[in-house]
């Protein structure tokens, strides 16, 4: 296949599947994500430091 028949394939697969796309639901919680905060079921994951006693 060339490339010349390849891009209206691939521009009509994408326009076909786009129809079917939603939107992120959650996009406030990417930057807790991108800095590797734990989430369990969708529940941020608080780590509290143990205590030490002396």
């Amino acid at each position: 296949m060339s490339p010349i028949t390849a891009r209206p394939m691939v521009l009509e697969l994408l326009i076909a599947t786009s129809r079917t796309w939603r939107r992120l639901e959650g996009t406030n919680q990417l930057p807790k994500v991108i800095a590797i905060v734990g989430f369990n079921g969708g529940i941020e994951v608080m780590h509290v430091p143990a205590k030490h006693t002396a």
